[in-house]
C-alpha cells in the first residue's frame, strides 16, 4: 500500500502542540479591518485550540488517527 498523504491545506493551517493538542489561527483578520474594533482585532491575533467538535475531522485530515 502507498503512504497516505495529509491534506495540504490542513498541513498549512494547523500545528501540533507539545501535549498533542491542535492549534489554529482565528478567521476574519485578513481584510475589511476598518470596521472591526481594536479589541476584536487583537483577540483575533492570538492562536487558539481546535474545538472538540472539529477535532476528529482535523485529525483525519492530518492523518493522526
Amino acid at each position: 500500500m502507498p503512504k497516505q498523504k495529509t491534506k495540504s491545506g490542513a498541513k498549512k493551517r494547523f500545528k501540533l502542540t507539545g501535549s498533542g493538542k491542535i492549534k489554529r489561527k482565528h478567521a476574519f483578520k485578513s481584510h475589511i479591518l476598518t470596521k472591526k474594533s481594536k479589541k476584536r482585532k487583537l483577540k483575533l491575533t492570538h492562536a487558539t485550540l481546535v474545538s472538540d467538535a472539529d477535532l476528529n475531522s482535523v485529525k483525519e485530515q492530518l492523518r493522526l488517527k
